[in-house]
């Protein structure tokens, strides 16, 4: 695996982490801090939901495009569908993010 990889794997579980268990963090010392935080990651994750939007909507305009002129390349058209259903279930999971946390939360209580 390249180094590469590793490093885009790594930040992706951190960024999964952070947002799963830091969503809520509790602490005995300091109530207005908890807050704050808590309020900082809910900011977060809502900047997320609206940057991924779009995002979404160009992989999506790009996969098509790339099938579109593929002119009957096979491979061509299967990367353009790759692309496709890669952005769909990205995006689904993104606006889900909020269910999974109050999910894991509930198991954890």
């Amino acid at each position: 695996m390249s180094e590469r990889k590793k490093i885009f794997i790594f930040c992706s579980l951190f960024l999964f982490v952070l947002f799963i268990f830091g969503n809520n963090v509790y602490a005995k010392t300091d109530p207005t801090l908890v807050n704050k935080l808590n309020t900082a990651l809910k900011e977060i994750q809502g900047y997320l939901v609206k940057l991924s939007t779009p995002a979404a909507g160009v992989a999506i305009a790009s996969g098509a495009l790339i099938r579109k002129f593929s002119f009957g390349d096979e491979e061509k058209m299967r990367i353009g569908k790759k692309v496709i259903i890669n952005a769909i279930f990205c995006y689904g999971i993104i606006l889900s993010l909020n269910l999974i946390i109050k999910f894991i939360e509930t198991i954890l209580k």
